[in-house]
Order: C-alpha cells, then structure tokens, then sequence
C-alpha cells in the first residue's frame, strides 16, 4: 500500500515540474532574452470554396472573411490576446517596463512574405507593445516564399535515398497507413464525401497503397488519400472559425477524438517526413541559423519569427526535442498559432541557461476568443532535449543548447 501511495505521489509531483521550473526561474534566474519561432495564427483555406474543395461534400464550406490563405479577423484578433498575454509575463519577468518603448536593438520582428505571418506579426506586436511602433521587417514580395523559412530540398540524389532509408527504417509507412486510414474514414463521415461530386466522379476513395516521402521530389508524401488532404485542413480551420459545434461539422455530432482524426491527416505529411533527421535538418537549417545570431546579440531582447506549422515541425525534431503531447488540443503536434518560446536566463552561478516550451491557445480559447492573462493562460508545455542534461531545476546550459543548433545546422547544409 505504501509504495502505490509513493508512486501516485511521485507521479503527481512529476506533472508539477513545469509549474516549478517556471516558479524558481522568477526567482533565481532572471529572464536575460526570449526569442519566440510563431505558426501564423487562423487563415482561410489555401482551397476556395468554389475549387476543388467543393466537390469533395454536398455541403456548404464556412463563408471566410478573407482571401484564401490569408489571416482572418478571428485569427488577427486571437494574436492580440496573445501578444497581451505576452506582455504581461514578460512585464512580471522584468524584461519589459509598463507600456514599454524598447530600442530598434532590442526586438527584431520577422515573418515570411506571405500575408497570414506578416499580419500575425503585427497583431502579435500590437498585443506586446501597444505604445510602440514596432516594424515587421520581410524580404520577399508579399506572398512569395522567404528561402529562410521555406528553403528548398537539395538538389542531390544521396539526400532523397538518407531520407527514404530513414523513412524505411522508422517504420513509418506502417505508422502513417493506420492513423491515415483512420483519419480518412472519420473525415468521409463528416464529409458525407459518398455524396459528394467526388465521389460520383471517381468512386470509393482508397484506403491503403503505397506510402513515400519527397512527394514528386519536394516536402511532402505520395498517399493513396491526397485528395482528402485538402478537406481535412478545411475542416480544422473551420472548426477554430466556427463557434456552433453543429455548423462546424455539417451537422453530425462529433467527439474531440473525432475532431482530432479529422485533422490528423493534413498533419501526417509534414510530422512524418520530418521525423527523418535528415530532412529536418536539412529544411531548418536557414531558420536555425538566424536563430543562433538571433540568440547570441547582446542587446536583444525579443525576436519574434513568424512562420507556419513546418518551421516548428522540422526545427524541434532538428534539435533533437524528445516526443511530447499537447493537451487540449485536437492538432497534435504544431496547433494554429503555437509558438516555441526559447528562453536565456541568467544563473546565480554566472552562467547562463536556457528553456525551450510550446505556448498556445488551446481549442476551446481559439474557438471562444478567450481573453488571456497570468490568472488565465494558454497552455504551455515544456520541451526536453535528447542527450542533453538539465540541471536540478530543469534548466539546460545555454552553451550546449548553442552548440546543439550549430551541430544541427553544420548537419543540414552538409547537403547543399
């Protein structure tokens, strides 16, 4: 009885650490930098309504706001909240003053070119830091692909075969076959897809077939499901848009597991490709370059970096962050508008540490607009580096972490 009681107590303090990591960093850690990589928040579907999208369901997609792929309003006015929930901590942190005006040398915000991240920018800076005039600096045309966050794949042969062996070799294909055909058979029942022009047209969707990476030699995978991709980013980002849980799912009712299954699909693709190493390194390897000088310059105090759902899917796996799970969250590993949240603080000892974490809005906060503050926060879930040792209080030499983004980026552009 003794020792049930001692497990149970051991695994209740264990669910304590980042709540406790996070107590003795205001204390004895004083927050030296914060350095924030950002998925861009809610957008419309990069589908129309009117393209291919439409024939995928007999039933009416939801009536976006905005152009497809750009930020909607709901998505602009949930990177307020967050950037003021922002603001509050890092005010209790002391890195920031009430109503702060920092310095161009202090913050550096910089989003790819497209109009979703450099609109999630500056809302997130609107929520920041109200009273400054913050620049979000870009350096491509609007809606043309920064090589920064969207490099492309080597041109070289011995790169595609590392990554198909690893592939082989993680035994995805069998991994990605269960959980995309049950994705496919949660979305075709929402979808009622077998009423569908699709469907008409082309029949049963197959379920199983052959499985590869590098689709037609870019990121990607060759699926037997493709066509369902598509609706199955639709109809996550119409459940954040769509509040009635009815609407948002053409009328069925559906659990959280269900609503997780629906938007597994368009994740597998980019999650399993970058579990090979090779590719991850290879696609962060600009982005983690720009985030070690971001790291490393003395006088800054925030980099904001605003990017999509595959800048964190291939920078975590690059740095070696051991698997994690995101409560509270149907999409399971980059949620709309999650943020990796890379902290430098200053040791009592002289030196100096560092904390990597998950910061996002959970569903029913994206859904509802909920107002976030200290007494009410977005989730927040603590990352660990394989093969690196924190210290008693859950903190990582800032040095190691340092040379972990070198090691990972002399990896990656070993290829080009």
């Amino acid at each position: 009885m003794h020792k049930k009681i001692l497990v149970l107590l051991l695994g209740f303090l264990l669910l304590l650490l980042p709540a406790s990591v996070q107590a003795a960093a205001v204390k004895n850690y004083p927050l030296k930098q914060v350095l924030i990589l950002s998925r861009h928040n809610i957008r419309a579907p990069l589908a129309g309504r009117d393209s291919a999208l439409a024939k995928l369901t007999p039933h009416d997609w939801f009536a976006w706001q905005c152009k497809p792929g750009e930020l909607s309003p709901r998505g602009g006015e949930l990177e307020v909240l967050m950037g003021q929930y922002f603001r509050q901590w890092l005010e209790q942190e002391q890195l920031l003053p009430p109503n702060a005006q920092p310095q161009p040398q202090e913050v550096r915000f910089y989003a790819n070119s497209f109009q979703r991240t450099i609109a999630t920018a500056h809302y997130f800076a609107t929520g920041l830091l109200p009273v400054a005039n913050v620049t979000v600096e870009h350096h491509q045309k609007l809606n043309e692909a920064d090589p920064v966050f969207l490099p492309d794949l080597p041109d070289n042969e011995a790169f595609r075969q590392q990554v198909r062996q690893e592939f082989q070799d993680a035994g995805l294909e069998k991994k990605l076959q269960e959980r995309g055909q049950r994705s496919c058979k949660v979305l075709m029942k929402l979808l009622d897809f077998d009423r569908s022009a699709y469907a008409a047209k082309h029949g049963p969707l197959p379920l199983t077939g052959t499985i590869t990476p590098l689709k037609d030699g870019g990121i990607g995978l060759t699926t037997p499901w493709s066509a369902l991709v598509p609706a199955s980013d639709a109809i996550t980002l119409q459940y954040y848009e769509e509040e009635n849980d009815w609407r948002a799912a053409f009328g069925h009712r559906l659990t959280e597991q269900d609503w997780k299954d629906a938007a597994a699909l368009k994740e597998l693709g980019i999650n399993s490709l970058f579990q090979t190493p090779t590719a991850a390194k290879a696609l962060a390897a600009p982005l983690l370059t720009v985030i070690e000088q971001e790291l490393t310059k003395d006088q800054r105090k925030i980099t904001f970096l605003g990017g999509h759902d595959v800048n964190l899917a291939e920078v975590l796996p690059a740095l070696g962050v051991e698997d994690y799970t995101l409560p509270n969250s149907i999409e399971e590993k980059t949620p709309i508008g999650a943020k990796l949240v890379i902290e430098k603080r200053q040791g009592q000892d002289g030196e100096e540490y560092a904390t990597l974490s998950l910061v996002y809005a959970n569903a029913q906060q994206l859904r509802h607009r909920t107002a976030l503050s200290l007494n009410h926060p977005p989730e927040r879930v603590y990352l660990q580096l394989k093969g690196l040792k924190a210290n008693g209080d859950g903190f990582y030499r800032f040095a190691d972490l340092k040379q972990r983004i070198e090691s990972a980026t002399a990896d990656g552009t070993h290829w080009k």
